[in-house]
C-alpha cells in the first residue's frame, strides 16, 4: 500500500501556519477541529504543532483522508461529501473549529455546502472559510442569515487565483 507524500511545500506550510495563527488568536484551545476537503491532511499536520491537545478530523471525497488518518496526520478520517446527510447527521455539533480551505475541489452550492457545514460547528464554536473574491459577498450574506458573527476577514495571496478572501465566523451559543 502506498501512502501520499508527507511533504508540504515552504509556502503552503506559510499558508496552514497562517490558517492556524487566525484561529488561535480566537480560540486558543480547541477540543476538536474538522477539515473539510482535507486530501492527505497537511493542514491538520501543519496545524498541530499549535494546538497539540486537539483533535484533528478529516473529512473528504477521495480516500486519501483514510491514507492520511494512517499516517496519523488526522484521528478520525471520514470519506464523503459534508452536504451528505449521513455525514452531517452523525458529526452534528461535534466540532470546535470547522475548515472549509481553498484547495478543495469547486464548490457547486456554496449555500448547501455552508449550511451543512455549520451543522457540524459547536454552538460558539467557528467556522473558518476561504472563498474566492467573486463568492465573499455571497458567504458573508449566508452567515449572516444563520445568525453568525463575523468576527475576522482577510486577503492572501493563493495559487491560482490573484488571492482569497479568508473568512472567520462564530456560530451563534443560542443557535438551533
Amino acid at each position: 500500500m502506498t501512502y501520499p507524500s508527507t511533504h508540504v511545500s515552504a509556502r503552503d506550510r506559510r499558508r496552514h501556519l497562517s490558517v492556524a495563527r487566525a484561529v488561535l488568536r480566537l480560540l486558543p484551545e480547541p477540543e476538536s477541529w474538522l477539515d473539510v476537503g482535507t486530501g492527505d491532511a497537511h493542514f491538520p499536520g501543519t496545524a498541530r504543532e499549535l494546538f497539540p491537545y486537539t483533535s484533528f478530523d478529516g473529512l473528504d471525497p477521495t480516500p486519501r483522508v483514510s491514507y492520511a488518518c494512517h499516517a496519523e496526520r488526522v484521528e478520525e478520517a471520514f470519506v464523503g461529501q459534508v452536504t451528505d446527510p449521513h455525514i452531517t447527521t452523525i458529526l452534528r455539533g461535534r466540532y470546535d473549529v470547522v475548515t472549509l480551505l481553498q484547495h478543495r475541489s469547486p464548490v457547486t452550492d456554496l449555500r448547501a455546502e455552508l449550511r451543512a457545514a455549520l451543522t457540524l460547528v459547536r454552538r460558539g464554536g467557528l467556522l473558518l472559510v476561504e472563498t474566492q473574491p467573486a463568492q465573499s459577498p455571497a458567504l458573508r450574506t449566508q452567515l449572516d442569515f444563520h445568525g453568525c458573527t463575523i468576527l475576522a476577514t482577510s486577503r492572501h495571496l493563493l495559487g491560482q487565483f490573484p488571492y482569497t478572501h479568508r473568512i472567520i465566523a462564530r456560530r451563534s451559543p443560542s443557535a438551533p
